[in-house]
């Protein structure tokens, strides 16, 4: 009887999605999370001036993903329009601005909604019943409409960022409501490692006394794999015993350094040992005690309102709070670094850590359930928290109608005398006071505009810069250079990405441009 061999085909691999290829790129920077909250967005732009820099803002947002966006503008297309806008055609010519470059800005990408408002004395895109994630104006803007804008803002928690284009000058500032919460800043990866050293746990301690045991005697190719974490968990224990407690001084770190560098064997084909270079290089960083940063201690020193404290962010940092004043650390991220091993014993270690930290996960979520309104968190977002635990960070707010601080201006402006003579940058604040003066009219003389930064800030027209730069201000009578604004757009629209996505830190709280000298400052104000 002959034996049949019947053809097996193998299982289909499912490779990435059509979204997940054309996303690609950028869900390695704010991953499907991250994608996910820009796609559930609805931005509003109050458009105004000559309304290029708002549309150059959402161009960047488009093309990245955004679920959704609105344009509010009462102009109409002119002539002038088209040298100055991409996003304008002379089909457009008449029709409400906003409408042509809603029209345009989809073509960017079809899986955006947009929509457009031609805003009429009386009306207002908030008499609308939509929720914004998220508003922008541009100067020069009616004050009365943005007095509905700051209403709305301040009313249902919306962050809002105004924009101010003019000549080769610009600006943008942020204002976030309240204290606004940030748990993945993206630190360096270097900076991240947390390996617990000085407080090694049963399973870690008993890896490493397997691996060292009868070390002297241990064949080269198993002494020359041996991952540096559990060298030094060693030469700790053999420290301990010798001095009756942990090396802690540099004095002591560069002993205890040595200590491990003499045990390094040099007989072999290679003359030494990277697993034991990779010790000795790793010890000034690893043996060290935990400490908590300012921003950390910032969160947990924070005493929510009402509110704040019914978010899913609050409730998790009180659990991790409490988690820390159990165990003196923060919950353990879990991820190890690479280093010189053998693959079976690596893929063993990686597990002892993950292990760790999923019962870390498992205590912190204990008591966020324990927590009124704490079961409806999702699980995925206390294991972010706990992950990022070491770098959240909080961004406070400023007033929305609160004026510039007239020591912090005057201070400011005082020191470009300084500069000038440590040969450090100038100061870019002139520009910002220019742009502000001119905030609700574009057609403003260099005397007016000197007239009102004086009466805010008193004497400000004795600086010879900030009269120089009024006349720039000025000469432009509010027209827009398309690449200053189309610069200025990527900035802010890298600025809306972060604060919709809660992902890396967002400046605090405004960006000055000068294209003259092609130089930015962030300045608090």
């Amino acid at each position: 009887m002959t034996e049949v061999i019947t053809d097996q085909v193998p299982s289909v691999l499912h490779g990435p999605s059509n979204k997940e290829k054309k996303y690609d790129r950028q869900l390695r920077l704010w991953a499907a999370s991250g994608q996910q909250a820009l796609e559930d967005a609805h931005l509003l732009l109050l458009n105004s001036g000559a309304g290029t820099v708002g549309v150059e803002t959402l161009k960047n947002l488009v093309l990245p993903g955004i679920g959704k966006f609105t344009i509010a503008d009462s102009a109409s297309v002119e002539e002038s329009d088209l040298g100055v806008n991409f996003f304008l055609d002379e089909e457009s010519l008449g029709k409400p601005r906003s409408e042509s470059c809603v029209k345009l800005l989809l073509e960017l990408n079809p899986d955006v909604e947009g929509e457009w408002f031609k805003s009429k004395k009386g009306e207002s895109p908030f008499d609308i019943q939509q929720r914004y994630t998220i508003i922008l104006y541009t100067h020069p803007i009616e004050p009365q409409a943005l007095e509905v804008a700051q209403t709305y803002a301040l009313e249902h928690k919306v962050p809002l960022i105004a924009i101010h284009s003019a000549g080769f000058y610009s600006y943008f500032r942020t204002f976030l409501p309240g204290s606004f919460p940030i748990i993945d800043t993206h630190p360096d990866t270097t900076a991240t490692t947390d390996l617990r050293l000085l407080t090694p746990w049963e399973e870690l301690s008993n890896f490493a006394a397997d691996l060292t045991n009868n070390i002297d005697k241990q064949s080269a190719h198993e002494h020359g794999h041996i991952p540096w974490i559990a060298l030094i968990l060693h030469f700790l224990t053999k420290w301990k015993e010798a001095h009756g407690s942990l090396p802690s001084s540099y004095k002591e770190k560069t002993a205890f350094k040595q200590l491990v560098s003499d045990a390094t064997r040099t007989d072999n084909p290679g003359g030494g040992e990277e697993n034991f270079e990779e010790a000795v290089a790793a010890v000034l960083k690893t043996v060290s005690a935990p400490t908590l940063s300012s921003a950390v201690r910032e969160v947990f020193n924070h005493s929510p309102n009402e509110v704040e404290s019914k978010s899913s962010f609050w409730i998790i940092a009180d659990a991790i709070k409490k988690f820390h004043q159990k165990h003196s650390q923060l919950p353990l991220p879990g991820s190890v670094p690479d280093m010189k091993a053998q693959s079976t014993i690596y893929v063993r270690l990686q597990n002892i850590y993950k292990s760790k930290a999923r019962q870390d996960v498992a205590e912190v979520l204990e008591t966020v359930r324990a927590h009124p309104g704490g079961k409806e968190i999702d699980v995925a977002e206390v294991e972010s928290f706990c992950k990022n635990a070491a770098f959240i960070k909080l961004v406070h707010g400023s007033d929305l109608k609160k004026p510039i601080n007239p020591e912090f201006a005057t201070k400011e402006l005082k020191s470009d005398e300084n500069a000038a003579m440590h040969m450090t940058p100038l100061s870019l604040l002139p520009i910002f006071l220019s742009l502000e003066a001119t905030s609700h009219t574009s057609a403003s003389t260099s005397e007016d505009i000197i007239a009102t930064v004086d009466k805010a800030l008193p004497g400000a027209s004795s600086n010879p810069r900030l009269v120089q730069i009024t006349e720039e201000v000025a000469r432009a009578k509010g027209g827009e250079v398309h690449n200053i604004s189309a610069l200025t757009g990527g900035m802010v629209a890298q600025e809306v990405i972060k604060i919709i996505t809660k992902q890396y830190i967002p400046i605090d709280n405004l960006c000055i441009f000068d294209g003259i000298t092609s130089r930015a400052q962030v300045l608090r104000i």
